[in-house]
């Protein structure tokens, strides 16, 4: 049974069969599952689990089907698991989270961790100043564009998913890094507006913990690192204390 009634959180580990760089990555996250996750009563993952998710239809995958039982078998030892789609893995379903045994989460969530009123996120849509990614988000995350994107192939919406990512990539190399990261009065506002005292989020992977004031209130934003720089990176939230794991 889980142990010392900690939660843990994650984001941003971008698994993916297809690129040899995530090789350790996918290695770790097994041993993380098999070893820490044990000894937590929940883990929550706040997006970009995968690399892509090109929809449900993919879970016949040979990697797809190893994660998803990899995850299963962490909920079957009695450990709660939440995950949170990212911009990276929107497309995951309800037949994902059923052959992973985890609870689909809303972006964003709030929850009490620890007694503190803990607002959840993946983080993407805290970064404000890249309107043209904005306007990118809200487009793929209608549901008019996911119907009909799903009903194509799955190949041919790899091949899509695919050349969207390169240009992605090509645009990041050419935005300022300013604009990529999160805006602090949209943290302020949506704080506010949830009456949370504490932020968890991902995305940016500039893993770190910084103090927002709101409305007098000192308030921690916590940011999940990513799972590329020869490390795992989890946020531990127990009685004793919050802080970062490896």
């Amino acid at each position: 049974m889980p142990g010392c009634g900690s939660e843990l959180f994650i984001s941003d580990l971008h698994l993916s069969a297809h690129e040899s760089t995530t090789a350790a990555t996918v290695t770790r996250f097994l041993k993380f599952l098999e070893g820490p996750a044990r000894q937590s009563t929940r883990l929550t993952i706040l997006g970009d689990l995968f690399d892509y998710w090109a929809g449900d239809d993919d879970l016949a995958d040979p990697f797809n089907t190893r994660i998803a039982a990899a995850l299963h078998a962490l909920a079957d030892h009695g450990v709660t698991i939440d995950l949170m789609v990212g911009n990276r893995d929107f497309l995951i379903g309800n037949a994902f989270a059923t052959a992973a045994g985890v609870t689909l989460l809303n972006d964003p969530a709030i929850r009490e961790v620890g007694g503190i009123k803990t607002l959840l996120m993946h983080g993407d849509t805290l970064c404000t100043d890249d309107a043209d990614y904005q306007r990118f988000r809200a487009h793929v995350r209608s549901p008019a564009w996911q119907s009909q994107f799903l009903a194509r192939p799955l190949a041919e919406r790899k091949r899509e998913i695919e050349t969207l990512r390169a240009r992605s990539e090509t645009e990041k190399r050419i935005k300022p890094m300013a604009i990529m990261d999160v805006n602090a009065q949209a943290v302020t506002a949506l704080m506010r507006s949830h009456s949370a005292d504490a932020l968890i989020h991902g995305h940016t992977h500039r893993q770190g913990s910084h103090i927002h004031q709101v409305d007098g209130r000192a308030c921690q934003r916590w940011v999940l690192g990513d799972w590329h720089a020869q490390r795992g990176s989890a946020l531990r939230c127990a009685a004793t204390g919050w802080g970062f794991t490896d």
